[in-house]
């Protein structure tokens, strides 16, 4: 479902365009392109053909694609006749339509318009080397609303050509789009926002297809949700050694020096600001020395995933800020050397390169390291819970019961433990299962939507997990101060369960917890520490 609040645009130029740009134009905004963006683009495509006319073999346009690569398809050289244009668009419609094999259940609208914005800011790259029309046609369906209906499954990760094949059909006019939030027939759509159906040329249906734009677009909003995530972590473990009356040694500026690493510092700096003029700095006997580790190596863990996320967030601003395109045109380059192999492609003002710029591995096994983290997270959220539950740790009342609650929060132990299971099951990587297709062409794969999918799953999970801490943080905080009226909370952590405490109240008697363990997921992915 789109944003359907107060908006803005966002201008896309292929060259600095940020993950967190991706999702505010899957949640609605609109897009501009500059001027110049566009000239790039047509300067592009004029390499490209200017290749074809000097008599270059041309992936995806003079010959074939996969195991087809050996069949002359469109003869290019010479003038662009009726006739070539003719083969040509043939060419390219045949290969969308046999490419959209894609299968499994709809993709949802925000994260098929986060492909469309990667691909558009792709093209603007120059490197794709399409006609303008394409990249006017993904413009004005991020800003008419026009979505096509994509699969959301047979991708193997080396581009994602079985999905973003119909995005390609619905630029022709085929296929199902949804329009303003209703679904219709894509030359019905077209029609009605008086867009001209795409009639493509030269290597426009491989550029179309054949990009890891879906994955990307996913971990665009992947990222986003992480960031959100990393945040309440923070916010909830806080919150949380309140209510164990846990020690704060642990953060203290000389303890780190001890061992520098540079995020867990920042980690420990982070969480004694979150925890200044709490209660925990003041003395008490009845304290205990250490914590379990869950408490205690929180900002190793906090730092960890940290860098996790700010390292898989820059690999990932590459991908989208630049062309994963086989062949890639460059501009305004020259040959570096007389050797006949590396001349080869050259034209004047550039270049018509073979790559193996279509694999994504590189930020691929950054989004796995990421789900390694993200089940150590689960893993100490959940076990964080358990010992507020245990008075041998809390030295609160057995599953934390109140009032005339008998039972409390005895029976959340067991979904709490069910999917932190999951989320380290998730955390098993992936990206290197694949088989040889395409007559043994293409040998390797990295599965990247499925790796980013199942971070995804394991965030969506960590926000259920924290939420259910979080529920449990408060009651216990709740007992506490009832028995030690005196004992502040920190200013931050006082204001977050003000906060929360409007979504889900104390718990002083035996109710359904399905509700409340929805709600503080919803309230976590939703918090901002300035709304406080």
């Amino acid at each position: 479902m789109l944003t359907s609040g107060a908006l803005a645009d966002v201008t896309l130029n292929g060259r600095d365009t940020t993950p967190e740009m991706i999702v505010r134009v899957a949640k609605g905004e609109k897009v501009i392109v500059p001027p110049e963006s566009l000239e790039k683009v047509s300067k592009a495509f004029g390499i490209l053909l200017q290749g074809a006319r000097e008599g270059q073999e041309i992936y995806g346009l003079t010959v074939g694609v996969g195991w087809n690569k050996d069949r002359k398809m469109v003869d290019a050289k010479g003038e662009l006749t009726p006739e070539l244009l003719e083969a040509s668009r043939h060419f390219n419609e045949g290969l969308l339509r046999a490419h959209s094999v894609g299968v499994g259940p709809d993709t949802a609208l925000d994260i098929v318009r986060a492909t469309m914005a990667v691909r558009l800011n792709n093209i603007l790259t120059g490197g794709p080397g399409v006609q303008k029309h394409v990249a006017e046609t993904l413009l004005a369906f991020l800003n008419q609303q026009i979505t096509p209906v994509m699969p959301s499954r047979g991708s193997v990760g080396q581009a994602d050509m079985t999905l973003l094949s119909h995005v390609g059909l619905a630029m022709l006019g085929e296929g199902d789009v949804d329009y303003k939030g209703k679904r219709m027939p894509a030359a019905q759509a077209l029609q009605a926002a008086k867009i001209e159906p795409l009639k493509p040329f030269g290597k426009d249906g491989l550029a179309i297809l054949s990009s890891n734009a879906y994955a990307a677009g996913l971990g665009a909003l992947a990222i986003h949700d992480a960031e959100q995530m990393m945040a309440s972590s923070e916010i909830v473990y806080a919150l949380s050694l309140e209510g164990l009356n846990g020690n704060v040694s642990p953060l203290l500026d000389d303890v780190t020096a001890l061992r520098p690493f540079p995020s867990y510092i920042g980690e420990a700096k982070k969480l004694r600001t979150l925890l200044s003029g709490s209660y925990l700095w003041q003395q008490d006997d009845k304290r205990v020395l250490q914590d379990p580790l869950s408490y205690r190596t929180a900002p190793y863990l906090f730092g960890s995933m940290t860098d996790s996320i700010a390292r898989t967030k820059a690999l990932l601003q590459i991908q989208i800020n630049s062309s994963d395109d086989n062949p890639g045109i460059v501009l305004g380059v020259r040959p570096t050397s007389d050797l006949p192999q590396a001349k080869r492609g050259y034209v004047e003002g550039g270049a018509v390169l073979p790559t193996a710029n279509f694999d994504p591995l590189p930020w691929v096994i950054s989004f796995e390291e990421l789900g390694i983290v993200l089940a150590h997270h689960a893993t100490a959220s959940s076990e964080r819970t358990l010992k507020l539950n245990n008075p041998q740790h809390s030295k609160l009342p057995r599953y934390l019961a109140a009032g005339e609650a008998q039972h409390a929060f005895l029976v959340v132990e067991a979904p709490l433990m069910a999917i932190a299971t999951e989320s380290r099951a998730l955390a098993q990587p992936t990206s290197f299962d694949s088989r040889p297709i395409a007559g043994g062409v293409e040998d390797v794969g990295t599965n990247a939507p499925l790796v980013v999918s199942r971070v995804r799953a394991q965030i969506d999970n960590s926000f259920t997990i924290l939420g259910i801490e979080l529920i449990q943080a408060a009651q216990a905080v709740d007992l506490r101060l009832a028995e030690h009226q005196d004992r502040p909370l920190s200013t931050a952590t006082a204001a977050f369960k003000q906060s929360f405490r409007k979504k889900v109240a104390f718990l002083d008697k035996d109710r359904s917890l399905t509700p409340d363990i929805s709600v503080a997921a919803s309230f976590l992915k939703e918090w901002r520490r300035d709304q406080n």
